[in-house]
């Protein structure tokens, strides 16, 4: 990963809202939240919520689908794995102590 892409993605998250909406993008999972829901679920207004998942999908943490009428956000597991492989790289004088990701234990959906 480029520093330049670390940094970005970094930047990103360094703000209240859009760490707390990044946050509640992984715990929700892989399918993602429509934007009204998650609009409720951080208690912001929805031009509010527009404004920092743009941030978020500028940097690639963030994915957007259009469902009918609404717009489902998802967080990008793979440009989140690759910023914590960035963070733990030179972990430990590169004597490889940082956590292995754990396998999944769900089914991914086809």
């Amino acid at each position: 990963m480029e520093l330049s892409l670390a940094l970005e993605r970094l930047g990103a998250l360094a703000q209240e809202t859009r760490l707390a909406l990044f946050r509640r993008l992984v715990q929700q999972g892989s399918e993602g939240l429509p934007a009204g829901a998650l609009a409720a679920a951080l208690q912001v207004p929805a031009p509010t919520l527009s404004f920092h998942v743009a941030q978020l999908e500028r940097s690639g943490l963030v994915t957007s689908q259009r469902s009918g009428r609404s717009i489902v956000y998802s967080p990008s597991f793979p440009a989140m794995q690759e910023l914590l492989s960035y963070l733990y790289e030179n972990c430990c004088q590169g004597s490889g102590c940082a956590p292995r990701p754990r396998k999944s234990t769900r089914k991914e959906k086809s």
